[in-house]
């Protein structure tokens, strides 16, 4: 499975009470299980008037048919090609 950022501009995202973030996963869980591929929502990050979702799956039309099915939008799906921290500062050349 490949691994995608989602980027949803979702007006006052950073003001959901948790009784919201529950009933959106709860609506996410149930789009995922409806996709009938593999499919992990891995988490979600509120930032201001945006959620950074981690998805994995096979492709990007996936991601956005679960965005579909959810009522989500999905304003940027991009694939994640590669990923680093600071302990690669560390490691050999590949």
């Amino acid at each position: 499975m490949n691994t995608f950022i989602i980027e949803r501009n979702v007006p006052g995202a950073a003001q959901l009470s948790h009784e919201d973030l529950v009933e959106i996963s709860r609506t996410s869980n149930r789009a995922v299980d409806s996709l009938g591929v593999p499919y992990e929502w891995v988490t979600t990050y509120v930032a201001g008037d945006k959620l950074y979702c981690v998805h994995r799956t096979g492709d990007p039309e996936t991601v956005r048919e679960h965005a579909r099915r959810g009522g989500f939008p999905a304003d940027l799906v991009s694939e994640v090609v590669a990923q680093f921290g600071p302990h690669t500062a560390e490691e050999a050349a590949a």
